[in-house]
């Protein structure tokens, strides 16, 4: 299926910019006033605001990119002033995408193929022995990097890792150990969304259930409530909130938490008693 994305702007030479660039990685560009927001994001995998063409405030300007985001499409923004004139927030919500030259178009126009591809949050790009102990850092599609303590799983006996190699899938790393033994680390939450529903479109997760669950898993793993904060960024109070059932996370969150502990997110909903 052929990429699609939308770029707002009004000023013509942007438009020929962007469609330029777009055209030699077969990308397609729509181009739509700023007027006609709801209408850009609407089956589009990315949406380009022309900052300065616009004449955009800077409450506009994070209306504007802030519903791009929310709406799932990637936004990106560009701009003829020097690119660190924009807030932090937008950057931010832009995810570093922002352009202010033909050289800058040139780069995100050919990295927006897998940018957009919201799979890549769900593969490994790189496994290896953490530089600063015996920990495994692997480092996922989407730029997100994570440490996993060992034992990996229960083959891990702790002895020396020799290789690791990554399943052409890239949700699994197989890791060979001096002993011979061979354990395996899973990308978490590999499965789709639809696996974990109930047939209607909801999450069907029962919260005292699954914080009850991840209390055991947490225990089983020999981490202390502190421990999983660090190894996540979730604050230690809102993991017990998790845990005591008051809160019910996200499918997101919920798989920071599951790889932190060295489980899949299916470990975690799927409990002894299913």
């Amino acid at each position: 299926m052929t990429l699609s994305v939308t770029l707002l702007t009004e000023r013509e030479q942007v438009a020929q910019m962007w469609r330029q660039a777009l055209s030699r990685h077969r990308i397609d560009c729509r181009v739509l006033p700023l007027t006609s927001l709801g209408e850009a994001v609407e089956g589009q995998a990315a949406v380009i605001v022309d900052i300065d063409g616009g004449g955009l405030d800077a409450d506009e300007l994070l209306s504007t990119i802030g519903f791009v985001r929310a709406s799932r499409a990637l936004p990106i923004a560009h701009l003829d002033r020097d690119r660190d004139a924009l807030e932090d927030i937008v950057t931010e919500i832009c995810r570093g995408l922002v352009t202010s030259s033909d050289r800058d178009v040139a780069q995100v126009a050919a990295a927006l193929s897998r940018r957009v591809d919201r799979r890549r949050e769900h593969r490994f790009e790189f496994v290896t022995v953490s530089p600063c102990g015996d920990e495994v850092l692997a480092v996922l599609g989407n730029g997100e990097a994570s440490l996993h303590q060992r034992p990996i799983d229960a083959s891990d006996d702790g002895s020396e890792i020799v290789s690791i190699r990554i399943d052409p899938s890239a949700t699994k790393a197989t890791l060979q150990l001096k002993s011979g033994a061979v354990c395996q680390l899973v990308v978490a939450a590999t499965q789709s969304t639809s696996e974990m529903t109930d047939g209607q479109g909801d999450i069907a997760i029962d919260g005292e259930k699954l914080g009850a669950r991840l209390r055991e898993l947490r225990l089983a793993a020999g981490l202390t409530q502190a421990e999983l904060a660090r190894r996540t960024g979730i604050h230690r109070p809102n993991i017990a909130r998790v845990e005591a059932g008051r809160h019910t996370p996200s499918l997101e969150t919920l798989a920071r938490i599951a790889n932190a502990i060295g489980v899949s997110t299916t470990q975690v909903l799927v409990s002894r008693e299913s």
